[in-house]
């Protein structure tokens, strides 16, 4: 305390106050709109409407959510004696001055950015701490006052290591500098974030989505947004983030979900086969294939016009087709443009002979029933569905266009052994639907989002990407991944390679080695699978204080699924989420065995409530997900689930990382020996 403020928490306390009923007056008066006065017809009133329901949704006032996090109290420089509460969502008084600044806002950045070598003219920064959500602390920081001790923050550590329970939650309080810089970097421009577990790679997506929204919240609601993950539990684990920063708008997706709008996926392929479809040379098979559509032409054009014929003869149709291909232009885009190219060679005899024709005419001789029935025969439609489908399942099709970019062998990997005989019987794999989706963009352009996040990028097949790539050709993207956490065949083995399939080549590579979420026992253990999985990427350094608790047991064979259960049942009696991960073989044996034992759990992106904190995760589901506690169940299983040694480490090492408290392995088959070393 000090003398010229006897009770700061009071005030503070009281300020927490007045801005939560200046937001409730927020939402109120954006209730209180009468649309009857300001809407000329329904359509307007149903646009304003949703509009305003949105705003109100925008404006709700979290109870357990601390509505600010932060003060800066500024120096004389830029803010003279200004103070401001740094929160979630911009909330001002009756009279429009602010009472709590968005995160994301200019005069906020100090808040992140700030310190003793540059304040950035920032006298003191003050952090709060909540329980539930009451505030019952603060620190503060005094950047200019050089007899402070420079001390780590205990409320930041505090938040950090958090118990958490449930969804994943935003890090708006806990941003350090160096991801800052990733968050606010501009809309132009793409990011590759390479981030080892406990880094915080996805958070800094999601909030440089937030902050991109905020800064260019025009445009990017016209050309729209799009967070990519792995897959649906992730998705569902991570989809409160943007909600609770006030962004309800943003189309969340994976890439399964993304590229299954033109076929029903209900296969699956070999890992062989997988890896040639997903190459990028597949891209090079599909463009031949849909160019092999186009017949030179071997009769002139005869286009009848009252008393006259005006012929275009077959070598001058011919010149315009190979112009067209030569091009490159969308199969579908060089269609349309064929016939008004036949109908200008038209209108070129026609002003010869004297005539005067005009943009109509042009039009009404490309709509000829000559130069229809010419287009038709030259430049036929083309079904992506059905041409993948002719690919996979005609030998002959196929290595025609294959010839010279997949080997005999490469071609029989991919060919079906039972051809279907259709489009809707056929049993689609996820790797065919990206082939189609390829397909399909080679007819018609795909449309491009403003910006698109990708993360768990690692996983992806080079023509995944380029389908990811498609959706943000004319936008940017964050990419976020970690190259040791690569658990599929496809996985890939550098950015650069990656960027370049995605059509962002010279995007930023930005690497964090900063680990706020694994202690630093767990990581130090974990890390000695690196030497073999990354050669050459960099640990991660845990730089929590407190580093966590790490237990390996080893038991017989008839006591393994007992001792898991009553692993699980000691972290139960702690405060937290506790995660139970599993080779999927085990998972249905380790299922039964909490089941018998009176343990209720949840499956990967169930985790809603306080009531039941035990999650069953199967291996090959953990990536991306955290919990306070693990129990790694036989970590031998996890790498034999894998079709090879490297792919199953890697595997581990995801498992391996997900703890935020503590972590126990409990194993009866000897540990890896890389592990064990």
């Amino acid at each position: 305390m000090s003398a010229t403020d006897p009770d700061p928490l009071a005030r503070e306390r009281a300020h927490l106050a007045a801005s939560r009923a200046a937001l409730r007056a927020m939402r109120e008066d954006v209730e209180a709109l009468d649309i009857r006065d300001v809407t000329a017809n329904w359509v307007n009133a149903a646009v304003l409407s949703r509009q305003i329901e949105e705003r109100v949704k925008a404006l709700a006032d979290l109870s357990h959510t601390p509505l600010f996090f932060g003060r800066l109290d500024y120096l004389h420089t830029t803010q003279e004696g200004q103070r401001f509460y740094i929160g979630r969502r911009h909330v001002h008084d009756g009279d429009g001055d602010p009472m709590v600044i968005d995160w994301r806002a200019p005069v906020s950045q100090p808040f992140y950015r700030a310190s003793r070598k540059d304040p950035q003219d920032v006298g003191l920064r003050r952090r709060f701490g909540y329980t539930g959500g009451e505030l019952t602390a603060y620190e503060d920081e005094h950047l200019t006052d050089p007899d402070e001790a420079d001390t780590a923050s205990r409320l930041l550590q505090a938040e950090i290591e958090r118990p958490r329970v449930g969804p994943m939650r935003d890090i708006v309080a806990t941003i350090q500098p160096e991801q800052d810089e990733i968050v606010r970097s501009g809309l132009s421009g793409t990011v590759c974030v390479q981030g080892g577990p406990g880094t915080g790679k996805t958070a800094v997506g999601l909030h440089r989505v937030a902050y991109l929204l905020y800064a260019h919240r025009e445009r990017l609601a016209r050309t729209g947004t799009l967070v990519i993950g792995p897959n649906r539990s992730f998705l569902r684990y991570i989809e409160q983030v943007l909600p609770a920063l006030g962004e309800l708008e943003v189309r969340q997706s994976t890439v399964d979900d993304l590229v299954g709008a033109h076929v029903e996926v209900r296969g699956a392929d070999e890992a062989a086969s997988a890896v040639v479809k997903g190459d990028a040379r597949m891209a090079e098979v599909l463009r031949r294939a849909v160019r092999s559509h186009v017949t030179p032409p071997v009769e002139p054009v005869v286009v009848v016009r009252g008393s006259r014929r005006w012929r275009v003869p077959a070598y001058e149709v011919e010149e315009i087709v190979r112009e067209l291909l030569a091009r490159d232009m969308r199969y579908g885009a060089a269609r349309e443009a064929l016939p008004r190219r036949i109908a200008h060679a038209v209108l070129v005899r026609m002003e010869e002979a004297g005539e005067a024709p005009d943009d109509r005419v042009q039009d009404a001789v490309a709509r000829n029933p000559a130069v229809k029935a010419a287009v038709k025969a030259i430049w036929p439609p083309v079904d992506p569905a059905k041409l993948v489908l002719r690919l996979l399942s005609d030998a002959d099709f196929l290595g025609e266009h294959a010839r010279g970019v997949l080997t005999d062998e490469e071609q029989k990997a991919v060919l079906w052994t039972r051809p279907p005989r259709s489009v809707r019987s056929a049993k689609w794999s996820p790797a065919d639907a990206v082939l189609v989706d390829e397909a399909a963009d080679l007819v018609e352009r795909t449309h491009s989002l403003g910006h698109v996040v990708l993360d768990e990028a690692q996983d992806l097949s080079p023509m995944q990407y380029r389908a990811v790539g498609r959706r943000c050709s004319t936008g940017s993207a964050t990419v976020l991944g970690d190259l040791a956490q690569g658990t599929t065949p496809w996985a890939t083995r550098s950015w650069a390679e990656a960027l370049g399939h995605l059509g962002k080549p010279d995007a930023v590579v930005e690497e964090l080695t900063a680990g706020f979420r694994v202690p630093r026992e767990v990581i130090a253990y974990a890390s000695r699978l690196l030497p073999h999985i990354a050669p050459g990427l960099a640990e991660v350094r845990s730089v929590r204080e407190n580093p966590g608790s790490l237990e390996v047991r080893a038991v017989g064979d008839a006591e393994r699924d007992a001792a898991v259960v009553a692993a699980c049942r000691a972290y139960l009696a702690r405060e937290g989420s506790v995660g139970l991960i599993a080779a999927d073989a085990r998972v249905p044996v380790l299922a039964a065995a909490l089941e018998g034992a009176g343990l209720g759990f949840l499956a990967p992106g169930e985790e809603t409530s306080a009531q039941t904190r035990l999650t069953l995760v199967p291996a090959s589901l953990a990536k991306g997900l955290e919990y306070d506690y693990v129990v790694l169940d036989e970590p031998a299983a996890v790498v034999h689930g894998e079709p090879d040694e490297r792919t199953g480490l890697r595997r581990l090492y995801v498992a391996l990382t997900r703890a935020v408290s503590g972590l126990t392995l409990v194993h009866a088959s000897p540990l890896p020996d890389h592990l064990a070393a």
